[in-house]
């Protein structure tokens, strides 16, 4: 791993009227990490989220991201920048295809302009190809691509997930930022989920991780940060949270197993 790293944060606060939903929240994040996110509901979990992704704007702090600042980009400029996310909540076109949804999280990337759409030249459709390609290798790399043409409301609900997950590489992000991408899925699902995140890391793309499925956090992730009422109380190895009295007291209301090596 590079020494500096990918994503700093420090002194992250965001106030929503009288509730103070984030206090002076600093982590790091190192390249080719996977990067745990946990803390009970209302937390602060996905106010953070949001704030990194430029949905809302901090009230004071700051982020730094491959070595600038971050701060004050509207969220299609964060995605630019090389930050993905997906949503607890799925955020598909639910009419478009699986193909047409991955195809849409290449905008970012694509150079085309609005002459381009309308002339439909040779170097626009040389593009629009090569988007297509990409998307069905992104579709395969998740592990639906029989499901390519399928609409995406159609999806049985742990595909619609990995689809998520497809459209968001599709970005060609730096970091990809998941929000309780293993909600609703089976034992079986939970498990291709955690060898999907290990080979995205794998291939060279580091990851946040906001899940409370404690299995699958203790297994996969290289470090985890705690946040109970918007503030920090731990960070550290995933061996070394789960042990923390504030941690087991806030969340996790006794001790997780520990298992690195995991069920595959």
């Amino acid at each position: 791993m590079s020494a500096a790293p990918l994503l700093s944060a420090h002194g992250i606060a965001k106030r929503f009227g009288g509730l103070q939903a984030l206090s002076d929240i600093d982590f790091t994040i190192n390249r080719g990490e996977i990067y745990g996110l946990i803390g009970p509901n209302g937390a602060g979990k996905t106010s953070l989220f949001n704030v990194l992704t430029g949905i809302y704007d901090a009230d004071t702090g700051e982020f730094t991201f491959d070595g600038l600042p971050l701060l004050g980009l509207k969220p299609h400029e964060v995605a630019a920048r090389g930050i993905a996310r997906t949503f607890q909540n799925i955020r598909l076109f639910a009419n478009l295809s699986a193909l047409e949804n991955v195809m849409i999280g290449r905008h970012v990337r694509t150079r085309a302009g609005v002459f381009g759409a309308i002339v439909r030249d040779a170097k626009t459709r040389a593009e629009e190809r090569s988007i297509e390609k990409r998307a069905y290798e992104l579709l395969a790399y998740v592990g639906i691509s029989e499901r390519a043409n399928d609409l995406a409301k159609h999806l049985p609900y742990g595909d619609q997930r990995r689809l998520e997950i497809a459209r968001a590489l599709a970005t060609e992000p730096k970091l990809l930022a998941l929000d309780e991408p293993a909600a609703g899925m089976n034992a079986t699902e939970t498990a291709g989920l955690r060898r999907l995140l290990e080979n995205i890391r794998r291939d060279g793309t580091t990851i946040l991780l906001i899940e409370h499925d404690m299995k699958l956090v203790m297994s996969v992730c290289d470090r985890v940060l705690v946040l109970d009422y918007g503030k920090k109380i731990a960070e550290g190895s995933a061996a070394d949270v789960q042990k923390d009295a504030n941690v087991i007291a806030a969340y996790l209301g006794g001790e997780v197993t520990l298992d690195l090596k995991g069920a595959a």
